[in-house]
């Protein structure tokens, strides 16, 4: 039986780092499988009867420090906080250390009285001294890290990004060491040195590392958030005793004391007093729900103005906000279809590189005039292909997407959902629950006299388990109508129910029902049939074989399901409803939603069948939210549950809704579309950086235009493009909800 395994990695710098390290744990004896995530730092390993020991051996042994996670472990956005800490301290060393070489000889170029005034002063033997001192502290200090990954990576046949960067400055420091002690050895014309740009160079990078940290902190800013939603503290009572304790240490069963005002610690359900939660950083939902004793809280979310006890019903990873962080984690860590083709060019990319770098400095070095270009033709090709932004381009997309889908209600259990979804061109929904309320409402009713006929109404129902009984004991407990006291109570199977009003004969029930009681209806059979046709069950309530009301009772239509429609239908995607209820039912339902097709009166499997013909015609979500929509979630290539269903449809989903507004359904479409879009983006950047600047750097230009591209602009341009890449990721966590994509 396999087993998949995460993994912590360190020292990851850009898209070849994360192909050497696939290729070095899938060498590891039992595993089947290895997905890296650049932006996460995780890797995800599945074995079939390997030691994970060994994969982590191997991958440290080969420079990337791996670990298993702890339970207690600082999130992407924390850890890369301070690493962007630990970087600013050493980018400031590297600053005070550059800016000082980097003005006198870039100053002196710009300005050559300022030039002729150092060197009459310094001396240029001198001055070339110190500018060693300063390069050499350089890059035994900030600088050592590219040294020290960067050559034996080469040296192991796998060169990434700190190679390539060894590699241009170690050759523009090298050179230079030769011009200042040995200036013989060179050609008069060439006899230049080029501290400077080995300087300017590891600065610009670690510049843009330091950024890029930041940029990746706030990228999982999201996770960040949910975590702190949890409090670290709560109140247990026992035995009328109030102990403050750590939430850490409380089980399950005991009871909590909650204030207003406070957050409820854990998932537990009201044990006495009664509130109103806000649930929204949750679901998304912005009014408060009430609770009640016997009702649900969820951890994480805010009391309001009651005081409450609760006993705890799930600690640690089993509760509400661990399950909703651990699947966004899941699906930052997700590797999409798309980035394997990404993985495929990066390989090659850097061995390419060094080659190009290696054929250019040849060519400068026959054809050119000197020394000097070949160099800085081989060092700028070096500098400026560093495949950073291409591993960047479609993780940090991801990671933010899902983030932000998740502060708006919409969990993405599976990563790659986001790809699939994006691609969907029908869209299916379930019925009862989805599309409707899933529960009997009442929606018309005929009386003279409203509340005293659903008063009588609800004193008849109360005892019966009928729908029509829940749909009349709803509206008498949201209108604060009192039930009349009724006695003798008595079903009629099939017909409706009768009993006893101080003297008085009430039934409810069909119009059958009324013709055996001998209650005069002919005047309102019309209506009642018209209700029928609008999907609605009539009824008839009669007090002492007097006519009191008509009322038709249905399952109605969510108001914001015929929006959610209309966002789908307004960028082309064809909509069905499959169900279980009747052809009439589902009629009513697909007229008023302006629903393109339905299929009624099918089975579980029934419903599978009908995905199945839609997938023929390209790819299908479905949307739904009970146990018999399980399998149909599972057949969809996107299946989206809503999260007011059943643990069964939530846990079979790719995509999960964490309120009943299938309004989320279209957003989360339109964010997947966002996501993708915005990968697209980036990787064009990416690729088409590289495709244009390295002919630049290779020195194309020179002979026609006789530009020749500085290795130092070659390091500034190759830390804006990771930047520009990680800057628009972060433009998704403003997407909003309503946006169209």
């Amino acid at each position: 039986m396999s087993d998949e395994v995460t993994l912590n990695i360190e020292g990851m710098t850009c898209a070849s780092c994360v192909s050497r390290v696939e290729k070095i744990a899938g060498r590891v004896n039992g595993v089947e499988a290895v997905s890296v995530n650049l932006a996460t730092e995780k890797a995800k390993v599945l074995m079939d009867g390997g030691r994970l020991d060994d994969v982590i051996e191997a991958l440290t042994n080969a420079g990337f420090p791996a670990s298993k996670p702890a339970d207690e472990q600082p999130t992407t956005a924390s850890k890369k906080m301070s690493e962007s800490r630990q970087m600013a301290l050493r980018l400031l060393v590297a600053a005070a250390l550059t800016i000082p070489v980097a003005f006198v000889e870039m100053g002196g170029h710009l300005v050559p009285p300022l030039h002729d005034a150092i060197m009459g002063i310094v001396g240029m033997q001198n001055l070339r001294l110190v500018e060693f001192i300063l390069t050499t502290l350089l890059i035994l200090g900030p600088g050592r890290v590219f040294f020290a990954k960067g050559i034996p990576s080469l040296l192991r046949g796998g060169p990434e990004m700190n190679s390539l960067v060894a590699l241009g400055a170690g050759a523009a420091y090298l050179y230079s060491i030769v011009a200042t002690f040995w200036p013989s050895a060179l050609p008069s014309e060439t006899n230049s040195v080029y501290y400077e740009a080995a300087m300017v160079i590891m600065t610009l990078i670690l510049l843009g590392r330091t950024l890029e940290a930041r940029a990746k902190g706030r990228a999982g800013a999201a996770i960040e958030a949910l975590l702190n939603l949890a409090p670290e503290t709560a109140i247990v009572v026992n035995d009328d005793v109030e102990t403050e304790t750590p939430v850490s240490e409380i089980r399950r069963g005991q009871i909590l004391l909650v204030r207003p005002g406070s957050k409820f610690p854990l998932d537990g359900e009201v044990i006495s007093g009664s509130t109103f939660a806000d649930e929204s950083m949750i679901t998304g939902e912005p009014m408060p729900v009430e609770k009640g004793v016997g009702d649900t809280l969820v951890g994480g979310t805010i009391n309001g103005m009651g005081v409450v006890r609760m006993k705890v019903t799930a600690t640690g990873k089993d509760t509400v906000l661990a399950r909703i962080v651990a699947m966004v984690q899941d699906a930052q860590s997700a590797k999409l279809p798309i980035q394997t083709q990404v993985d495929k060019v990066t390989a090659v990319f850097v061995p390419v590189v060094i080659a190009i770098a290696a054929l250019t400095f040849l060519t400068w070095l026959i054809l050119g005039p000197s020394l000097q270009y070949a160099l800085v033709a081989g060092v700028s090709v070096l500098i400026i292909a560093c495949p950073c932004a291409m591993g960047l381009a479609t993780p940090t997309s991801i990671m933010v997407g899902t983030g932000r889908a998740a502060e708006l209600g919409i969990l993405f259990r599976q990563g790659d959902a986001l790809q699939r979804f994006a691609e969907v061109t029908t869209v299916a929904f379930d019925k009862t629950g989805t599309l409707t309320k899933g529960k009997p409402s009442l929606v018309t009713m005929l009386s003279d006299n409203r509340a005293d006929a659903i008063s009588i109404m609800a004193g008849v129902e109360q005892n019966s388990e009928h729908p029509l009984a829940h749909a009349i004991m709803t509206e008498a407990k949201e209108n604060r109508i009192e039930p009349a006291r009724i006695t003798d109570f008595r079903t009629l199977p099939g017909l409706g129910v009768e009993g006893n009003m101080e003297g008085r004969r009430v039934v409810v029930g069909s119009e059958r029902l009324m013709r055996e009681k001998g209650v005069p209806i002919s005047g309102y059979t019309a209506r009642s049939s018209a209700m029928a046709l609008e999907g609605q069950s009539p009824f008839f309530a009669a007090v002492d074989n007097e006519l009191l009301a008509v009322v038709g009772v249905a399952d109605p239509v969510k108001p914001e399901a015929g929006e959610a429609i209309s966002q789908l239908h307004d960028r082309d995607i064809y909509t069905i409803m499959i169900t279980g209820d009747n052809a009439a039912t589902a009629s009513v339902v697909a007229r008023q939603l302006n629903i393109n097709r339905f299929v009624a009166e099918v089975a579980p499997e029934g419903k599978v069948g009908a995905i199945r013909d839609a997938q023929s015609h390209g790819p299908v979500a479905f949307i739904g939210d009970g146990i018999n929509d399980a399998p149909a979630l599972a057949q969809a290539d996107v299946g989206v549950a809503v999260g007011s269903g059943t643990d069964v449809a939530i846990q079979t989903a790719d995509v999960v809704l964490m309120s009943s507004d299938i309004r989320l359904a279209a957003a989360a479409w339109r964010m997947s579309r966002a996501v993708m879009r915005n990968i697209r983006q980036n990787l064009f950047w990416a690729f088409a950086y590289n495709v244009v600047l390295i002919p630049v750097a290779a020195g194309v230009l020179y002979p026609t235009f006789g530009i020749m591209l500085s290795p130092m602009l070659g390091a500034g341009a190759m830390a804006f493009s990771s930047i520009f890449v990680v800057g628009n990721a972060l433009r998704l966590r403003s997407y909003s909800a309503g946006r169209t994509a």
